[in-house]
């Protein structure tokens, strides 16, 4: 098969590249470059400076072709403004999906059929498994690389074309060793950091900088409306958070935390903790791998990228889905809900805002 393989200049990458040579396939890499070449690379960045480099490097030590992308102003467009109008949206969003689907899985899925390619291969953590009705997504052997949450939005037809030749591997150590064994100069490379656009900094000084309306201090105000606090700053507040409320931390006698944010009007709401967990949430832009039942269906969902699936019944709407969990919990506005069985991915969506994380 003629492959391309979507090279970040890391170890995983250049390791699925040497792999598929390996087995006999014709290899073509490519790099999308994500920053201005001409500056310095950004520490834990991705697609930038010396990452393409590396990239280079290896393609031209396995002796297959090297191609690089520039998609600095698409990245700009479609992951960083968006991330950043996200939180002035109040939302808490996920760059990391939007970059898979934005740029990624767009530009170069259109890059290997251009080129002719029979398949793309990534270096993600996650398997594509051949099912009764088609290719299905799975989490990977090895669960604590898993980045199966991040490629909910990934579509069947995609999927048909993606490959994920790391899913099986059983550790991260065991991909470093065969870096090793391919003689690849990356394979003592760190990986990159999730959030990699905000390496110098915090992502709250590139969202106030994009959004300086924003900026400065503002109310903490109770789910009634009425101040009960100041802080510094709306964009350092996320639901769930009890950190920097001052004096607003306990109420009435009870432990206060964020429910809600408005950073158009530079509010944090708060409220008692048992006030912030919902039974039922709504998702929007859901990515369907299967024909789902119109009756809803029973499955696992995980709402953050770091933390344990809980059972839901999931019921299709027309805007999206509705999620009624069996134990409450504490929904993020922006955040992903992703749908699962077993170690299938059965879809996912974006979590709206709650009637609870607004203000009377």
């Amino acid at each position: 098969m003629r492959i391309l393989v979507a090279m970040s200049g890391g170890v995983d990458s250049s390791v699925v590249a040497a792999r598929l040579l390996e087995e006999g396939h014709e290899v073509v890499g490519a790099t999308l470059q994500l920053y201005d070449s001409r500056g310095a690379a950004k520490k834990g960045a991705c697609c930038a400076g010396q990452d393409i480099r590396d990239a280079r490097a290896v393609a031209d030590r396995l002796g297959f072709p090297h191609y690089v992308i520039d998609a600095e102003r698409r990245f700009q467009d479609s992951v960083i403004e968006r991330f950043a109008d996200a939180y002035a949206a109040g939302e808490t969003p996920v760059p990391c999906v939007a970059c898979n689907q934005g740029v990624k899985f767009t530009d170069l899925l259109g890059l290997a059929k251009e080129i002719g390619a029979d398949a793309m291969a990534t270096g993600h953590y996650v398997r594509r498994v051949e099912g009764p009705q088609g290719a299905e997504l799975h989490r990977p052997v090895d669960e604590t690389r898993d980045q199966s949450w991040f490629l909910f939005a990934t579509t069947r037809d995609q999927l048909d074309f993606l490959r994920f030749p790391l899913g099986d591997m059983p550790d991260k150590a065991a991909v470093r060793r065969e870096a090793e064994r391919y003689g690849l100069v990356v394979a003592g490379k760190p990986d990159s950091q999730d959030l990699c656009f905000v390496s110098d900094g915090s992502y709250v000084d590139l969202v106030e900088r994009m959004h300086p309306e924003m900026a400065g201090p503002g109310e903490i105000v109770d789910q009634s409306g009425h101040v009960v606090g100041a802080h510094e700053g709306v964009m350092r507040f996320t639901v769930g958070q009890s950190k920097r409320l001052g004096n607003a931390a306990r109420l009435h006698g009870e432990r206060q935390m964020v429910v809600g944010v408005e950073p158009g009007r530079k509010r944090v709401i708060i409220g008692p903790r048992a006030h912030a967990f919902v039974s039922s949430l709504s998702v929007r832009d859901v990515n369907w791998l299967l024909d789902p039942p119109a009756e809803g269906l029973v499955c696992k969902v995980q709402m953050r990228a770091r933390e344990e699936p809980r059972t839901a019944r999931v019921v299709p709407t027309p805007d999206g889905a509705t999620v009624l969990l069996d134990e409450p919990a504490m929904p993020a506005p922006g955040q992903a809900c992703v749908f699962y069985q077993g170690s299938r991915i059965l879809g996912g969506g974006f979590i709206r805002r709650t009637d609870q994380q607004a203000t009377a």
